[in-house]
């Protein structure tokens, strides 16, 4: 009897958690039919894939084996019924897409405006996760599109150029009077700052550590919201990018000088992965609109 998709699933399953009940629970049938499922898989195969000897259930290598094809095939598989359910008229569709966490204060919102404007029928699938993580989910196929920055990327990951994004200091608004600040003046400025997670505070930390700038740092937050509320509503300064200040009548650009290095923002995507008519549309649509939003050229 050959293997079923069910068994794939289970061996799969099992694996991740290392333990039957919990991934049992995670599958919602009993333990003693998983392990007699799997128990089935092993002897249609003719070999064990499962080592039950310690206290976690880990796979055997013959297990390591199989379980890299089950992987591969069910991805294959979960491509091929995208395949299928994709329209050319994009009256339906689907669409799974990340982007590291900037993003969502000034560009997700008006793409998301713009797809469900042209194409209403299809679903969007919107994640915000760091860059090297919208990577290893593309080479997984857990993800069809992501919007993060050019530069090294992980084998088997194509990048386009999108715009070039450049970050300055933000303020509250109105704010008159503010030309250009010397990079050296904001030793005096009391920061709010992204926290360390976020991979444009390292940029800033770098471009201040470049020009020998100690900031002063009031507010550390990991949420883009919080830090454009508290900036907004106090004396406080922050570093983002410009674009941030596009759509928030409350907040105001100051130019840096010299200003922070500037960053290539790319749509990526992994290579030879099945192209979607939705995601078709959703490239020729981000292209669109960073031209009307006249974000810098790549």
């Amino acid at each position: 009897m050959a293997p079923e998709l069910r068994h794939l699933r289970y061996l799969l399953a099992v694996a991740e958690h290392g333990n039957f009940t919990r991934a049992a629970e995670e599958l919602r049938i009993s333990q003693p039919t998983l392990s007699q499922q799997i128990k089935q898989l092993e002897r249609t195969v003719g070999v064990q894939l499962l080592d039950r000897s310690g206290r976690a259930v880990r796979l055997t290598d013959a297990g390591e084996t199989y379980a890299h094809y089950a992987r591969s095939a069910l991805r294959d598989l979960a491509a091929a019924e995208r395949a299928v359910l994709d329209t050319a008229d994009l009256s339906r569709g689907s669409l799974r897409l990340a982007v590291t966490p900037t993003f969502t204060a000034y560009l997700v919102g008006p793409l998301v405006a713009e797809l469900h404007t042209r194409h209403p029928g299809i679903a969007l699938d919107v994640r915000e996760l760091a860059q090297d993580r919208i990577e290893a989910a593309l080479l997984a196929d857990e993800l069809d599109l992501g919007i993060a920055f050019d530069g090294p990327h992980l084998p088997g990951i194509e990048a386009a150029a999108l715009f070039t994004e450049t970050l300055g200091l933000v303020v509250g608004a109105p704010a008159p009077g503010h030309g250009e600040l010397a990079v050296r003046d904001l030793a005096e400025r009391q920061l709010a700052l992204l926290s360390g997670d976020f991979a444009t505070r390292g940029h800033i930390d770098a471009y201040l550590g470049h020009h020998h700038v100690t900031p002063r740092i009031a507010v550390e937050a990991n949420s883009i919201q919080a830090l454009t509320e508290i900036v907004r509503r106090t004396p406080l300064a922050t570093v983002l990018p410009d674009a941030v200040t596009h759509d928030h009548p409350h907040l105001a650009p100051v130019a840096l000088d010299p200003p922070l290095p500037a960053r290539t923002v790319a749509l990526l995507r992994r290579e030879s992965a099945y192209r979607s008519a939705a995601a078709r549309a959703f490239t020729r649509l981000t292209h669109d609109l960073v031209r009307a939003r006249g974000y810098a050229p790549a």
